[in-house]
């Protein structure tokens, strides 16, 4: 299987890019604006920019793209460059899929839901709050029209190790490892399913190596609201100046609308493969402390 992963440099790219190769796959990973030593410079943005590396001479079977801008409340005052990067980037995306009869693989959000159910499942309907919601949605109804062959695994809260750590458990984890005085202001209205990239990555290979086409969502046993998560954190690498504060989302004032009550359901995923076992928060906590001590 010959796979490119579009933003490898990434976390769920970068996952992607070392469980793949791990299982056998020929892969080529790209970066565009964070280059690491085990990817290639692309423009997702200008697939003519003599400065892409020829995928031609790669021919992929499946191109998984990772890239997007999720920066959410930098998206609402960026209309353009959030349209630019996650909608035109994908149907850059779709050009490439169409042009190497290749299998596309997005990843999506459950931001294209509005927050006030919970647990959502493929069949749900989706009702996006912000700019950064309604184009990853606007990019998932690009690659449905397409009539190509593809993939859109949706993805919330997602953490695991990463080369630059900006996911908040790890982020979150290294900060409080360093031993210094720490005040964090929480929203305990906002609900998730957190999951590990690296499961994203075995879920993905699974969904390909079998065939399966259309839309997945993808969530762990783990159901915490950002309060609870950090506390997680703390139990295994907390000290006494870590002071965690509840606080509402209102009480943020934050520029784009979060869709409160979140997080996917996996039902249809793990009918589909019964033998899979998603790992969970304290998993992925407990194996970073033996690593780390």
């Amino acid at each position: 299987m010959n796979a490119v992963i579009l933003g490898a440099s990434g976390l769920v790219g970068g996952n992607c890019l070392s469980f793949f190769k791990k299982m056998g796959w020929n892969c080529l990973g790209t970066h565009f604006s964070f280059e690491t030593s085990e990817t290639q410079y692309y423009n997702t943005l200008d697939i003519s920019d003599d400065r892409n590396i020829d995928l031609a001479e790669f021919n992929p079977d499946v191109i998984v793209h990772c890239g997007a801008l999720t920066w959410v409340d930098y998206c609402e005052e960026h209309e353009e460059e959030s349209r630019t990067k996650t909608v035109e980037s994908t149907v850059n995306a779709i050009t490439l899929a169409k042009k190497f009869g290749a299998k596309l693989v997005y990843l999506s959000t459950d931001y294209v839901f509005d927050g006030k159910k919970g647990f959502y499942t493929e069949s749900d309907s989706v009702n996006p709050l912000g700019v950064y919601a309604r184009h990853k949605l606007e990019a998932e109804q690009e690659i449905e029209k397409a009539n190509i062959e593809h993939l859109i695994c949706r993805i919330t809260n997602v953490y695991g190790d990463e080369i630059r750590g900006k996911n908040f458990i790890a982020r979150l984890s290294e900060n409080m490892q360093k031993g210094e005085a720490m005040e964090l202001n929480l929203p305990a209205d906002q609900y998730a399913t957190p999951v590990n990239a690296r499961d994203v990555a075995r879920a993905i290979y699974e969904l390909v190596s079998n065939e399966k086409s259309g839309l997945y969502h993808f969530a762990s046993t783990d159901y915490l609201n950002r309060v609870q998560l950090a506390e997680r954190v703390q139990s295994y690498f907390g000290h006494e100046q870590v002071l965690i504060k509840s606080v509402t989302t209102e009480q943020l004032n934050q520029l784009a609308e979060r869709p409160l009550i979140g997080g996917m359901s996996a039902v249809k995923f793990n009918a589909e493969f019964p033998d899979f076992r998603w790992t969970n928060v304290d998993d992925y906590l407990t194996d970073l402390k033996n690593r780390t001590h």
